[in-house]
């Protein structure tokens, strides 16, 4: 158990949680999640459909850019619902332009990508959970050779499915292009999702996880403070 505590376990500093999300938010979420669905033919109910749970995860997140010391305990609950919501976002993208802008009627491609966006999630869930107690991400650490064959199984699907669907209903070029780039953005946010798991496991092994980061889910002042101590020891 040493090891997949130590390999789990590599937790960034509040600071760098806050310079995370606003990235995310920027990039990843607004900029390339929701302006193709700002786009013409502009369809309410598409737009709809994304930025309700868009506007919900930002109102969350804006704990972790306030205070983020404060909120360090549930911010990885907080990423992995986010990266579940991202990728929710490019599947209603993909979508709108399926349905809106090359005017398909079939629900074929509604129903095929909606398996595919749920295998995507719960495969990138269950590999880290395979990849936690098989130690994979402890030999990863080490640089030790490791069969990473099935690793890639969820997301190469996801990418496949996306272009064959693409391929068959569409004879678009750009528009082919524009799905595959949110499908591989897609292996990105679906594997934040992970940090739900991250998250309840820190919450069931707290101890440890006090032994190993002394500070963690402590406010700033607190950190200070101890910080002043430890000088004045010195």
């Amino acid at each position: 158990m040493t090891k997949i505590f130590s390999s789990y376990l590599k937790l960034d500093s509040p600071k760098q949680n806050k310079q995370s999300i606003i990235g995310n938010f920027l990039v990843f979420l607004y900029l390339i999640g929701m302006v193709p669905l700002l786009g013409e033919p502009f369809s309410w109910s598409f737009f709809l459909a994304a930025i309700v749970p868009t506007v919900l995860v930002t109102l969350w997140g804006i704990l972790y850019i306030i205070a983020p010391y404060k909120y360090e305990k549930s911010y990885y609950l907080f990423l992995g619902v986010y990266g579940v919501v991202n990728t929710y976002v490019y599947f209603v993208s993909t979508q709108k332009l399926i349905f809106i802008n090359l005017g398909i009627t079939s629900w074929g491609p509604f129903l095929s990508n909606t398996a595919l966006f749920i295998l995507l999630i719960s495969g990138m869930n269950w590999m880290n959970w395979k990849a936690l107690y098989s130690e994979t991400y402890y030999k990863l650490q080490q640089k030790r050779s490791i069969p990473v064959g099935w690793a890639s199984l969820a997301g190469a699907s996801y990418i496949l499915g996306q272009l064959i669907l693409s391929v068959v209903y569409t004879d678009s070029g750009i528009s082919i292009l524009i799905i595959v780039c949110l499908s591989v953005l897609s292996l990105f946010t679906a594997f934040l999702s992970i940090n739900i798991h991250r998250y309840f496991f820190i919450q069931k092994n707290m101890d440890i996880v006090k032994e190993m980061f002394p500070e963690f889910g402590l406010s700033k002042s607190e950190r200070d403070t101890n910080r002043k101590r430890k000088n004045k020891k010195k």
